[in-house]
């Protein structure tokens, strides 16, 4: 027997047992919920146009950006901020307990503010501010800037001459977003903002400038509330039917594959692990349609293992030895494995780009599972039944899935 093999997956089982028995709750726990399992509101707004100023996509962007910023006050996390048609949005909040005050602040009009450098005297408003503002390179040193333009140029021409070296704060609803110096006199009416870090924080601060430039006002179509009763319901009811699948297949794998298909059950639990560590890291919302893509990825995960394993039977057929069969039954699964997974991949990139919503959300999940399913059901699993295999510590063919014993040499 070789105990080095045998040692280093017992090392790495009891890693992952201990990692996952401290740290798996708290992950779940930590991972936020969809509306749809803990319920919240629905509210659907139309744009109007306003001052003889037609509704134009870019306005519709920049009133979305609006509300997005006005959510990110309410502390919602991963709120669904969508657009329908050509002048609706809706918006999705989960968790929001005062639907009527949440309903005040994304209603109410931007207020965009260039105020003096008291922070209080209000110079200019977003009503004298062109919706144009856009990012571009400074010409001499190429660092990052938002170029604006102002409806008035004698108006900026005054304020800048009476605050010139001063700074002159941009607010948006109350909260600052910039506080550039005034450096020269401008004349024209056209300035830029420069002190961005990046170009992404400038198109950040533009896509502001052009939303509370651009006072559209809004009107409430529709809103509902969405309870948590049903989403804790199907949540719950989710999980059962997960909780019994997983047993299923557990004995399953066990009884028609034996040590192979207890490789495949452990790298099952590492899949799950994973998949609970990845949402949480990247503080994915977890919703309903997540979860069924989940569940399926499970499915796909145990999909995996059966082909290879059933690889290895056939060579167990040829007559090659344990060892020679098992990896020779990995190889010539992996051809068959990576196009299933990538057909599959494929399905979920479209449904990512061409979906919205619920969808989107899904095809999240059903990617991440198949990345998962592919780094724990093939790499880990394999690396484990081969340490298996060469310590050397079952030498009988047949728990490793061989027709008959014997069969193998």
């Amino acid at each position: 027997m070789k105990w080095s093999k045998l040692i280093t997956l017992l090392i790495v089982l009891a890693l992952f047992a201990g990692l996952a028995g401290m740290t798996t709750k708290r992950l779940w726990d930590g991972i936020p919920l969809g509306l749809d399992l803990q319920g919240g509101f629905d509210v659907l707004y139309e744009v109007l146009p306003a001052d003889n100023q037609p509704v134009t996509r870019e306005g519709v962007l920049a009133t979305q950006r609006a509300l997005e910023n006005r959510v990110n006050a309410l502390g919602v996390r991963e709120p669904n901020i969508t657009i329908e048609g050509t002048n609706r949005i809706r918006v999705q909040l989960a968790g929001v307990e005062n639907q009527e005050e949440a309903k005040r602040i994304l209603g109410e009009p931007a207020k965009l503010e260039f105020r003096a450098p008291d922070d209080k005297t209000v110079l200019l408003t977003g009503a004298d501010l062109k919706p144009n503002a856009r990012y571009q390179q400074d010409p001499n040193t190429g660092r990052p800037e938002v170029a604006v333009e102002f409806a008035d140029p004698k108006k900026l021409q005054d304020v800048t001459t009476k605050y010139l070296g001063q700074q002159m704060g941009i607010w948006l609803n109350g909260r600052m977003l910039s506080k550039p110096f005034i450096q020269a006199v401008i004349s024209d009416g056209k300035a830029v903002i420069n002190g961005m870090a990046s170009p992404k924080e400038a198109n950040e601060l533009a896509t502001l400038l052009n939303a509370g430039a651009l006072p559209y006002p809004i009107k409430e179509l529709s809103s509902m509330s969405v309870g948590a009763t049903l989403g804790q319901a199907a949540l719950q009811k989710t999980l059962y039917a997960a909780g019994i699948a997983f047993i299923l297949i557990f004995v399953f794998m066990l009884v028609v594959y034996r040590l192979p298909g207890l490789i495949a059950n452990i790298a099952l639990l590492m899949y799950m692990y994973l998949l609970v560590a990845v949402f949480r890291g990247m503080d994915i919302v977890l919703t309903l349609p997540g979860l069924a893509a989940l569940v399926l990825g499970v499915g796909m995960a145990v999909d995996v293992n059966i082909i290879a394993y059933e690889r290895m039977k056939d060579e167990f057929r040829a007559g090659k030895t344990l060892l020679s069969a098992v990896i020779m039954g990995q190889k010539r699964s992996l051809p068959t494995i990576i196009d299933a997974n990538t057909t599959s991949l494929i399905a979920g990139a479209i449904m990512l780009w061409f979906g919205s919503g619920q969808v989107r959300g899904f095809a999240i999940a059903h990617i991440i599972s198949i990345l998962a399913s592919f780094l724990t059901a093939v790499l880990l699993s394999r690396w484990m039944l081969l340490l298996l295999v060469r310590s050397n510590l079952v030498k009988n063919p047949w728990w490793f899935g061989a027709p008959k014993e014997g069969k193998a040499q």
